[in-house]
């Protein structure tokens, strides 16, 4: 995949369609299985994000052209008016004339409609989060986490792209503010990483499931 960034709210990638079947998509779904066009689109946007340190926030908007052998695919960040007031909508200049104000203004509706779901789902999927990927720089920093003999979670760890991540998942008693205490101090020796589970297991190697730092803690105590 081809990744360019073309300013700080925009980036351009383009995706073969072999590149698409590698990653277990079929190249006729992805035009009519909403479900998994948006499944392959948000795995591709963590790639983006973990390249070019484009993080998604708010509404988007999306271009999509195909090409022979491929997608081009255009991603622009809704950016808030100077006044702070109104959410910029980047509509190209030839078509700016072909939108009345009432019709922008509706356009203008949904997307604040859009950013307020999104904000919502945020802080709900926040407050019931218990499973956490976390992307570990050195192998030393997941011996050094193994040492401190945490409890209330299972880990397995997995390597991919010639890095190792550790997949966390709490226990369901604990309190918010315990899964809280406990990640921060996770986070010491690692980074929160947008890869998620689903594509560490389609495309990593597990190397230990469900006890991983209590196996390196044996392993290198």
């Amino acid at each position: 995949m081809e990744i360019e960034r073309i300013n700080e709210h925009t980036v351009k990638f383009y995706i073969s369609y072999g590149d698409i079947e590698d990653r277990g998509f079929d190249r006729e779904e992805i035009w009519y299985n909403r479900e998994r066009s948006e499944e392959l689109f948000w795995e591709v946007m963590d790639e983006v994000h973990e390249e070019e340190e484009f993080a998604v926030e708010g509404p988007l908007w999306i271009q999509v052209q195909a090409l022979d052998k491929g997608l081009e695919i255009v991603v622009t960040k809704a950016q808030l008016s100077k006044d702070g007031q109104k959410l910029e909508l980047p509509i190209p200049e030839d078509k700016k004339n072909q939108t009345d104000e009432e019709s922008l203004d509706a356009l203008l509706d949904d997307f604040h409609k859009e950013e307020q779901d999104q904000e919502e789902t945020n802080e709900k999927d926040k407050k019931l989060q218990l499973q956490f990927v976390l992307k570990m720089d050195d192998f030393e920093d997941l011996i050094a986490l193994s040492q401190l003999n945490m409890q209330d979670f299972t880990t397995s760890l997995y390597s991919f792209e010639n890095r190792y991540y550790l997949y966390v998942d709490f226990h369901e008693d604990l309190s918010d503010e315990q899964v809280e205490n406990k990640l921060s101090i996770l986070l010491e020796y690692a980074h929160e990483s947008v890869v998620s589970i689903y594509r560490l297991q389609e495309y990593g190697q597990l190397i230990v499931k469900g006890h991983a730092l209590e196996t390196i803690q044996q392993h290198f105590s």
